[in-house]
């Protein structure tokens, strides 16, 4: 009877264990993510990326689905930027990571003339990041950022039409055209 409840108790303690550990890698999962995105990291982005991942924005019902080398193509585009990514909290919630998380970048400090703040949803199939989903921004005045970006591309029309076009896709070529209008709007003289 003891040998049994022995057992029992170590059983029971060992898949303890091991749930623990599956939640540990699920926080530190998302921890890599946020510090890979943070540095621009695209290879060691792959590692942690399903087939696929969602990014989905609740509060503006937009949602799309990239493949891995779409979105590392996106986080390309975002490094030209030159991004800081900061994690505000972080925890784990049962098979998912909840975090609220900063973010500055050349493109948001004129577009947005502060950090974007807001919380969001990483889940996982298989221990892989499959979706990203921002469900609230706590600090994203749209008006601002959307009075700055018009008052941009009316510039750029106006004094560098070599350069439209620089909102039209999220690449590499294009994130390097959005960051030359930058320069050369806040460089007129």
């Amino acid at each position: 009877m003891n040998k049994i409840i022995l057992l029992l108790v170590v059983t029971v303690t060992l898949l303890g264990c091991k749930t623990s550990e599956k939640e540990v890698d699920k926080l530190e999962l998302a921890k890599r993510y946020y510090k890979f995105l943070d540095s621009s990291d695209t290879s060691s982005m792959l590692t942690l990326l399903g087939d696929s991942i969602v990014i989905r924005e609740s509060e503006d019902n937009y949602e799309e689905r990239f493949s891995k080398k779409g979105y590392i193509n996106w986080l390309e585009w975002d490094a030209i930027f030159e991004p800081t990514y900061k994690i505000i909290e972080i925890e784990q919630d049962s098979e998912m990571v909840k975090a609220k998380i900063s973010k500055i970048d050349k493109r948001l400090f004129f577009l947005h003339e502060e950090p974007m703040v807001w919380n969001e949803i990483i889940q996982f199939d298989n221990n892989k990041i499959t979706r990203v989903e921002r469900v609230k921004y706590e600090v994203f005045d749209i008006s601002r950022f959307v009075k700055n970006r018009e008052v941009l591309v009316h510039w750029v029309d106006k004094n560098h039409p070599e350069l439209n076009g620089f909102l039209e896709a999220q690449t590499k070529s294009v994130a390097m055209k959005y960051l030359k209008a930058l320069e050369l709007f806040q460089n007129k003289k």
